[in-house]
């Protein structure tokens, strides 16, 4: 006897007919395409699983385990290994400076938090976001790599918490979905002229933010600009057997526009 459609199929199926219910559109075919591709990320991050486990594979944080759900953006790509990888290189440099410190904003489930944990046995990884599913995450996610006595899990810092960066060596690291842009200012915030920043500036929610973060910080700081890549090789050799459309969905990280990272360092 035939097995009927999952729950899973059914819901999404009219997520999508609500989605094209009104007058036709692009915008509606463009928003139904994204569902559809997040559940087809879904079924081959579940596959993935099944097959490899939950370690990530390659990339800097190689042998990671990722047992959590993503908070933010794609789960197969962070397994992968080629998320981001357009940060490979400044991750590898973070890792050979060995910072005492890592002040990591909007740190999700934990991703760079915990993966630099698992790098720099010497440092101390100040993990932040507002979202307290996110700190929760981020806390298992340490225990289960054996990290947690060096990864602190808290709320946000506002602009007088970066005096903290005049006493040591200090990488901060802001992902936080355009809010940067308040956030990252030497005349609020003066201690941050003392650390190197990695910042994801969400141009696709406010148009030339990165050239105005950018303008800020150049007269303290070598400032590179990184931008998108996505990268095949880190597919496994069993996916070689999936569609062009399914391996191009598992290196898919849920962008909606541009999100150009800076890289600044201090100057001196």
């Amino acid at each position: 006897m035939a097995q009927g459609p999952s729950r899973l199929t059914k819901a999404v199926t009219q997520d999508v007919q609500k989605m094209l219910a009104g007058d036709p559109s692009p915008q509606a075919l463009e928003n139904a395409l994204r569902h559809l591709a997040k559940w087809r990320a879904h079924l081959l991050e579940n596959t993935l699983l099944q097959t490899d486990g939950d370690a990530v594979q390659t990339g800097p944080f190689k042998g990671m385990r990722y047992a959590t759900r993503a908070t933010e953006g794609a789960r197969i790509a962070r397994i992968l290994g080629c998320y981001e990888v357009t940060l490979a290189p400044v991750i590898e440099e973070v890792i050979a400076r060995a910072y005492p410190l890592v002040i990591d904003l909007g740190s999700a489930e934990g991703y760079y938090a915990v993966g630099l944990a698992t790098r720099m046995a010497d440092t101390r990884i100040m993990a932040r976001d507002e979202n307290p599913k996110a700190q929760e995450s981020c806390a298992a996610l340490a225990k289960a790599n054996d990290v947690a006595d060096r990864v602190e899990v808290g709320g946000l810092m506002d602009h007088a918490d970066f005096d903290i960066c005049k006493d040591q060596e200090t990488l901060v690291i802001c992902d936080i979905e355009g809010a940067e842009d308040a956030l990252l200012d030497l005349n609020t915030a003066p201690g941050l002229a003392h650390a190197d920043i990695l910042v994801e500036c969400h141009d696709c929610m406010i148009p030339g933010l990165s050239d105005r973060i950018a303008k800020r910080f150049e007269m303290t700081h070598q400032i590179t600009r990184l931008g998108r890549a996505t990268d095949s090789s880190t597919l496994p050799a069993w996916m070689d057997r999936l569609s062009d459309l399914d391996r191009a969905i598992a290196l898919w990280e849920w962008r909606a526009g541009p999100t150009p990272w800076l890289w600044m360092t201090r100057h001196g």
